[in-house]
């Protein structure tokens, strides 16, 4: 689905459905150096079982035109901006990682919107490594192996997504790479990734969101490692629902965390 967002063209995947501004509707954002296809198996269940769903690219990732926003600030506004060109009143968000802080920037920002906030595969703040950083600007491609050795807990994870069997490193790597080469700009992976270590108003957000919240954490995350979101849990109130997995948990652990979102929006 293609939409005019803030004068630039977005791609939302809507889970195999034509979207419909009346059902209650679900948004799903990725992750940093990610696109949709991160969120296909829960969007298709959600889009086959009564709701509306937005799995959009951000602006300069994939389908999305750029640039890429610098900010998770300016990308929560984005992402309002989407529901208005949707035709979306209220929604719930869910986000992965880089996605979790625009959810919940964008559930504070607009609390009379937002119905349900489900972060995944979070932590607030969330600090990113200077020699990460800088690998990025360095060698991009270098920051991407280093961030899918640190994204799985496995390296032969059973039953995984899209099957078992796939090569899941390799799929994400390949995937990183892909959105590296489209969004064609050296900088990317690191505008992501500082994204995520600039964002210091996580907890200011946490005190002006108004709808239940619940956190899906893989139990062996080592990029966001669950102990770094018992703050902004406390701060929610969430509900926090704990999956076997690493940082990529809906491709290395998708059935309980498939259970997970559904018993989130239940």
């Amino acid at each position: 689905m293609k939409l005019q967002v803030l004068g630039r063209e977005a791609y939302a995947y809507t889970g195999g459905k034509a979207f419909d501004a009346a059902l209650p509707c679900v948004v799903f954002v990725h992750g940093a150096m990610s696109d949709h296809g991160k969120f296909v198996l829960l969007a298709r269940w959600f889009a086959h079982h009564g709701w509306a769903v937005l799995a959009p690219d951000l602006p300069g990732h994939m389908r999305s035109a750029g640039p890429a926003l610098a900010s998770v600030e300016a990308m929560a506004d984005w992402l309002l901006a989407l529901l208005d060109a949707a035709g979306v009143q209220q929604a719930a968000l869910a986000g992965h990682s880089l996605g979790s802080l625009v959810a919940l920037e964008a559930a504070a920002r607009a609390p009379d919107r937002a119905t349900h906030l489900v972060m995944l595969g979070t932590a607030v703040p969330m600090p990113v490594p200077t020699a990460l950083l800088d690998m990025g600007l360095a060698d991009p491609h270098a920051a991407i192996d280093r961030v899918v050795m640190l994204s799985f807990s496995s390296l032969a994870a059973k039953p995984s997504y899209p099957g078992p069997g796939v090569w899941l490193r390799g799929a994400a790597r390949a995937l990183m790479r892909q959105v590296f080469a489209q969004g064609g700009h050296p900088r990317l992976f690191h505008t992501d990734f500082n994204a995520c270590n600039a964002y210091t108003g996580g907890m200011d957000a946490a005190a002006r969101v108004h709808c239940p919240a619940h956190l899906v954490l893989g139990s062996r995350d080592r990029m966001t490692q669950p102990k770094g979101a018992q703050a902004v849990a406390t701060a929610l109130k969430a509900r926090v629902h704990m999956v076997p997995a690493g940082h990529f948990l809906m491709m290395e652990s998708p059935d309980p965390t498939l259970a997970a979102v559904r018993s989130a929006l239940a």
